[in-house]
């Protein structure tokens, strides 16, 4: 049995079967499910993530990483976007690391509990990692309750009896005002996602809060609001710009580098230079943060130490039957590239 004959008995291509058989993301949960099935009732033992022997074991020691999809950030195209890609391998690597093996499920948001009890009907895994990005209280909660050995990521509710790890986003973003006024900012720009969640909302906390402390605030037209997935010039936000051309911000925090490499795209379609005629900063430093032009001044996101601290938190709370609850913020850090420049006044 080859991969070949493999794909001609699931109807699938050759590169679809060895996305199944190797745990990587880029084929349905069903037709891995399909995949796998025939890959096992036909002796091929494949050099996988998750073996096909592994996977229909009654008692493994699988770990589900479950992305819940909608309309917003979380799509169905959410494992292309770089940071979800970044995080996604990492936690990949870590489950690894320790033994275990990683399923990748997207589910859609209007089927949430139905397709989660599905899945774990089918094939029960250890305990779930939670992509937490697009979703609410009642989301987590019902999941919790079909999967109680549960971490969730990218978000954080204080008040739920659940484990999160998230990234400091009210630290991070703090830290990038801080730095456009020691560069000599005062009239500063910010640009919001169109699309609300957790991680915005605490950015836009911490942003502000820097300002704050320092008696500054963000004008009312120097705040902008953009989609945060695409990554092009945007024609809201040049027209905004065009109204405000004679009083620009001379810096522009975006809550994301998607926003911020939109913002440089359209800055530049105006014959605006960044960051002579406006700095640009972003948050989550995402490969192509490197390779824009000019090279993005971004906050960095420990997306290896998120992946760490969440599979060893599954671990424990697995192994050691630990019902104790923790909430864990992981510090960002600033990295300066050639975005963003020293303001000197006229």
């Amino acid at each position: 049995m080859k991969i070949d004959d493999i794909a001609k008995l699931a109807n699938v291509s050759k590169s679809a079967v060895s996305l199944a058989l190797n745990g990587k993301n880029g084929v349905s949960q069903k037709t891995r499910d399909k995949i796998l099935k025939i890959a096992e009732e036909h002796g091929y033992i494949p050099r996988p993530i998750i073996k096909a022997e592994q996977y229909f074991q009654t008692n493994t020691k699988i770990f589900r990483f479950i992305a819940v999809t909608n309309a917003g950030i979380v799509t169905e195209r959410f494992e292309s976007l770089p940071f979800f890609m970044e995080l996604i391998k990492n936690i990949d690597n870590q489950t690894g690391f320790s033994g275990y093996s990683l399923m990748v499920s997207s589910i859609n948001i209007e089927s949430l509990k139905e397709d989660i009890t599905k899945l774990e009907n089918e094939q029960k895994s250890a305990g779930i990692l939670l992509l937490g990005t697009n979703l609410s209280a009642e989301h987590i909660n019902i999941i919790a309750d079909i999967q109680p050995n549960l971490v969730v990521l990218d978000t954080c509710f204080e008040t739920l009896d659940a484990n999160f790890i998230v990234m400091n986003n009210v630290f991070g973003a703090h830290h990038a005002g801080q730095y456009l006024m020691d560069l000599g900012h005062r009239e500063i720009g910010y640009v919001e996602s169109s699309i609300r969640m957790y991680n915005f909302d605490m950015r836009k906390k911490g942003f502000i809060q820097a300002l704050t402390d320092r008696n500054l605030k963000v004008a009312e037209n120097h705040y902008f609001s953009i989609s945060p997935t695409t990554i092009s010039s945007q024609t809201a936000f040049i027209e905004k710009i065009k109204t405000i051309q004679n009083k620009l911000p001379t810096a522009i925090f975006c809550e994301a580098d998607y926003m911020a490499i939109s913002v440089i795209k359209s800055l530049t379609e105006l014959g605006l230079k960044v960051p002579e005629d406006v700095s640009v900063i972003g948050f989550d430093d995402i490969f192509e943060s490197q390779v824009i032009t000019p090279e993005l001044t971004t906050v960095h996101v420990k997306k290896d130490k998120i992946a760490l601290l969440a599979v060893e938190t599954l671990i424990k709370q697995i192994e050691n039957n630990n019902s104790d609850k923790i909430k864990l913020f992981v510090d960002t850090k600033l990295i300066e590239r050639n975005s963003c420049i020293r303001n000197i006044p006229s």
